[in-house]
């Protein structure tokens, strides 16, 4: 996010793949978390600018992936509400997501796996969560 020095999303290795995988095929990408039920709470990957943001949604930070492009991470501004205190990584995992999201059809979903951090960015020691 502007301003910021760490960063609030990270991507498993099996995730790169994935994203690589699937940026050889339809270029370069993007992740939208809309915060709804079901499907919607998961990560959502799209062909960039398949996708339209706008004030509603909050960039939460891009990475470089081979293949894929430079991948922007949105969040809509509400889920960001209550999330703005975790750093979130990004994984896939066997099972079906939602048939928006081009990860699909590989019989895989992406997910978002959370860690509590300090307004400074780092993690909140397990310990100090009650």
């Amino acid at each position: 996010m502007e301003g910021e020095t760490f960063s609030r999303v990270s991507f498993t290795g099996e995730a790169v793949d994935m994203i690589s995988s699937l940026g050889r095929r339809h270029g370069p990408l993007m992740f939208h978390q809309s915060g709804g039920c079901c499907d919607g709470s998961s990560p959502m990957c799209y062909p960039a600018g398949d996708f339209l943001t706008g004030d509603a949604d909050v960039l939460l930070g891009t990475a470089d992936i081979p293949d894929a492009g430079h991948v922007d991470f949105w969040m809509s501004r509400e889920q960001f509400n209550y999330w703005r205190h975790t750093r979130l990584t990004v994984d896939i995992v066997p099972g079906r997501g939602s048939g928006f999201s081009l990860e699909a059809p590989e019989g895989k979903r992406f997910l978002i796996r959370s860690q509590l951090m300090n307004e400074d960015g780092t993690d909140v020691e397990p310990s100090a969560v009650s």
